[in-house]
């Protein structure tokens, strides 16, 4: 027995003073009705109403439980429209968790845009190199770029990115052309650990993935400072496409290696598996996906 619907029926008894006007307004047989009232007043262990061939009456225990009972069904009827009415417009707290550069390039903006669109909607953006773990962190949904193995997560593609080694014109000027990944050894590196944490770099060469090592003459683990050093002449770095797509269209760095790249990493937006998505997560998972997140073509 369901204890809400029991609950129900015994308000609706109560309300119309009898078994067949109740059955009639929830669209139930008389028997059924009769069945539900006595099974919630055995697992009870009281009797809620006098029974008669003429009227039903609450007894004391009856009249008091009637109190709680519509309470209860009131807080439920309440939740239930709350939750419709989040499934049918954004609103309530909203986290996005992305990493830090394309966070704060890229998501940031989005951010920004649903926000004023959904009044009712209050954003936090969470910005880090590291996977935070969703559900512990309290994370609706977080922008990832990589492949993924984590299997209890929903993902959708929304973008790629290469992964690219770039350089100045005048640097390159200076200290000649970069025609394979062995040429790294002779050239001053800059690395950045929030692409790679070894000091290696992966490259394809005949289609056999190689790893390089190398030995910086700057390491940082800012991606904003390796690109900068490197804008300066002061060397060769690795980052991602969407990390320099500005400065190579500008001139200002330029794209060497590129027959060696690896394959591009997708742009993903991960959720918390779900049958249903609140309307904020949905909205949003719609408005990024119209996003011209493809950084493959510099």
């Amino acid at each position: 027995m369901d204890r809400l619907d029991a609950m129900a029926v015994f308000v609706a008894v109560a309300d119309l003073r009898g078994f067949a006007p109740a059955a009639r307004r929830l669209s139930l047989s008389p028997s059924a009705v009769t069945r539900l009232v006595a099974g919630l007043e055995d697992r009870l262990g009281a009797r809620l109403l006098q029974r008669t061939t003429r009227s039903v009456t609450l007894t004391d225990a009856g009249a008091r439980f009637l109190v709680r009972a519509q309470s209860i069904l009131a807080e439920v009827a309440e939740a239930e429209a709350a939750a419709q009415a989040e499934r049918a417009a954004p609103t309530g707290r909203f986290v996005v968790a992305a990493p830090s550069m394309f966070g704060r390039l890229h998501v940031a903006p989005q951010l920004c845009a649903f926000l004023m669109r959904h009044p009712a909607v209050t954003g936090e953006l969470v910005l880090g190199d590291r996977f935070v773990n969703l559900v512990d962190d309290g994370v609706d949904v977080a922008v990832r770029i990589g492949f993924l193995d984590d299997s209890t997560l929903v993902a959708r593609p929304v973008g790629a990115t290469r992964r690219v080694v770039v350089a100045a014109p005048d640097y390159l000027a200076r200290h000649g052309k970069l025609r394979t990944p062995d040429d790294l050894a002779r050239h001053a590196v800059i690395h950045s650990s929030a692409l790679a944490v070894a000091p290696e770099w992966r490259f394809v060469r005949d289609g056999v993935e190689q790893r390089i090592a190398i030995a910086p003459r700057f390491a940082t683990n800012s991606p904003d400072a390796a690109i900068g050093h490197a804008e300066l002449g002061a060397g060769v770095t690795m980052a991602l496409a969407y990390q320099v797509i500005d400065k190579v269209r500008a001139g200002r760095l330029k794209v060497v290696l590129p027959g060696f790249e690896p394959p591009p990493l997708p742009i993903q937006v991960v959720y918390p598996t779900s049958r249903l998505l609140s309307a904020k997560v949905r909205v949003f998972l719609e408005q990024v996906a119209a996003c011209d997140w493809r950084f493959v073509a510099l």
